[in-house]
């Protein structure tokens, strides 16, 4: 590792700064506005109100039964298929392995319009059950407001990150404590009680804490069922009324310490218990093979699951293949078409989006790129003190909601340097060193024109660069961390010996050697920005400024062939995805794994 030098703190010191104020700030931000009181001064009320207002209290005991209901059915899905995974050789094994992580190439909420087709009242399951007598009329299966289509879509979408952090903690169990187990006459499902779940809680605490997050926070799908009466949804239709009320801060306060709190209480009720009985695999366990109807019925399991978890994407798939008016009270379309592709391409608002997603995405992945590849060489390569912090704060991304970002963002839009005056504190600073012309353009919001989002005349694309960078980050900082630990030093440290530069060194000697783990995670970032939900519908006020997702929200809402051109939109972003994570995978191998594990 480098010595420290004066240039190790500085360029701590910068990104720190630099994470503080896109990550921090804006956080602080909603937060300090949820308790202000209106003629200034702390106030209990505003979020004291979220409890009393019994829509609001409802909104949020609807979000926590969403995500308790969506993290237990996730995982009910990930433990059998982990445990199928790491501990037996069946017959498919290594295709199915490969379809279980699917769902992750299709975000829930475009998920919605597949799912609206088929299991919707005179949608294709309803009609296959009167078909066949089964029932003499339509049966709600998406439930009263859309509950039960909210969970099952999020835990669809959500259990390959659970089978991840599962998968792993399977692998670092010695085989030894569970043979021992065994040879005092444990069965199976005493083993798994007493030894095997206490052992994976770490992977399975750090999984469920993601999916119970994401699933507590998530707007697009209910957004998209229509379902309202949740905490996110009631925060994102309060958005323009944040100038003139503090509800919305109130809301999003109250969601960020929810989540914080029930994090907390797991992590001591679960994380302490964890880490104190958890081992790391000391011996090779050897890998049955399950044949004749033991290997057809693993085979069996894993196909439904990835067949029950297609659902929406198939759905998603026929609906951009019908024909206008033609999938309606019918099990599959009655005529078909390909023109929507087309269309998903050409029409205004589809094409604009794509422009400006393809733009904000770059934009963001070359600033995360630039910026994720700084602070893991400071992590791997120096002993500055404080580093952790830098390593804390560059993952915080994943564990702080989107909405809560997202919001942040709008909350700074309000605040100098993008309105308002400035601060009083720093007026006397620079009054004494800047001409008064100067002055009066930095006490009027300098930077509106860049990053207005409530206007008469918005202009987010600063903001949603931003947005989508800090979001991404974490991918790019693990892509190239693991890169530089695999590398070592020694190769450095020849080319500096050899009168090398610190850039010439990172240009012509790291960048080459990590390039394949730095294109994987850019990669990744990339795809998820050009899907990125809560701070594409959140940000984009204005049709011009429209990324994919917010123009697929909007074209599913209009009447005609908008639902059409939206899920042709949506397949054209699944096979993005399903590119850029085969790509990955073949550039990261397994370590591709380790950016989706908390």
């Amino acid at each position: 590792m480098d010595r420290v030098t004066p240039g190790h703190w500085l360029r701590l010191v910068a990104l720190l700064a630099l994470l503080a104020a896109t990550l921090l700030y804006p956080i602080w931000l909603t937060v300090s506005g949820a308790f202000e009181a209106d003629g200034g001064g702390f106030t209990l009320h505003h979020v004291l109100e979220v409890f009393r207002d019994p829509v609001l209290r409802s909104g949020l005991l609807n979000s926590l039964g969403i995500a308790a209901a969506t993290t237990l059915l996730a995982a009910c899905i990930a433990m059998p298929l982990a445990m199928l995974s790491a501990r037996y050789d069946y017959p498919g094994k290594a295709l199915l392995g490969g379809l279980v992580l699917v769902p992750l190439i299709l975000p829930p909420f475009v998920g919605a319009i597949g799912v609206r087709a088929i299991l919707g009242r005179y949608g294709s399951l309803n009609q296959i059950l009167l078909d066949l007598g089964m029932t003499s009329s339509p049966i709600d299966f998406l439930g009263e407001g859309g509950f039960a289509a909210v969970v099952l879509l999020e835990a669809l979408h959500l259990y390959p990150i659970l089978y991840l952090n599962l998968l792993a903690a399977l692998a670092n169990i010695d085989p030894a404590m569970e043979e021992a187990a065994e040879n005092l006459g444990a069965n199976a499902w005493t083993r798994f009680r007493r030894v095997t779940l206490p052992l994976v809680r770490p992977g399975l605490f750090a999984g469920a804490t993601i999916v119970f997050i994401w699933s507590f926070t998530e707007l697009g799908t209910p957004l998209m069922l229509e379902f309202n009466r949740v905490t996110p949804v009631q925060i994102f239709n309060g958005i323009k009324e944040m100038e003139a009320s503090p509800q919305p801060y109130a809301l999003v306060a109250v969601l960020l310490l929810t989540a914080t709190v029930l994090y907390l209480f797991g992590k001591v009720a679960f994380g302490r218990a964890a880490a104190a009985g958890s081992s790391k695999a000391s011996i090779r366990a050897s890998i049955p093979a399950l044949g004749g109807w033991r290997g057809a019925a693993a085979f069996a399991a894993v196909a439904l699951v990835v067949a029950v978890a297609a659902v929406p994407h198939l759905g998603v798939i026929l609906s951009s293949l019908a024909v206008e008016g033609t999938w309606y009270q019918s099990v599959l379309p009655r005529a078909f078409t390909i023109e929507h592709f087309g269309e998903a391409l050409t029409h205004p608002l589809a094409a604009g989006s794509i422009r400006n997603s393809l733009v904000l995405s770059l934009a963001a992945v070359a600033a995360s790129v630039l910026v994720g590849v700084a602070i893991a060489r400071l992590l791997v390569r120096s002993r500055v003190p404080g580093r952790w912090l830098l390593d804390a704060l560059s993952m915080l991304p994943l564990a702080v909601p989107g909405l809560v970002l997202a919001f942040g963002y709008v909350s700074l839009s309000l605040h100098w340097p993008f309105s308002g005056s400035m601060p009083a504190w720093l007026q006397p600073w620079l009054a004494g060193v800047l001409p008064a012309s100067w002055m009066s353009w930095l006490d009027n919001g300098p930077l509106r024109p860049i990053g207005d989002i409530l206007g008469a005349d918005p202009s987010p694309m600063f903001l949603l660069v931003v947005a989508y960078g800090v979001r991404r980050l974490p991918y790019v900082v693990r892509a190239a961390a693991a890169g530089m630990e695999q590398t070592g030093v020694a190769v450095e440290e020849a080319a500096v010996n050899l009168g090398a530069g610190r850039f010439t060194v990172m240009r012509r000697v790291v960048i080459p050697l990590i390039l394949a783990n730095l294109l994987g995670g850019a990669l990744l970032a990339f795809s998820f920005s050009m899907l990125e939900v809560s701070d594409s519908l959140i940000l984009a006020q204005r049709e011009r400024d429209y990324p994919i997702t917010k123009a697929i929200y909007t074209l599913a809402e209009r009447l005609g062939d908008g639902p059409s051109i939206a899920s042709a939109m949506g397949v054209w972003g699944m096979a993005l995805l399903t590119t850029t994570l085969l790509a990955a995978t073949l550039l990261m191998g397994r370590r591709l794994g380790a950016l989706f594990r908390a």
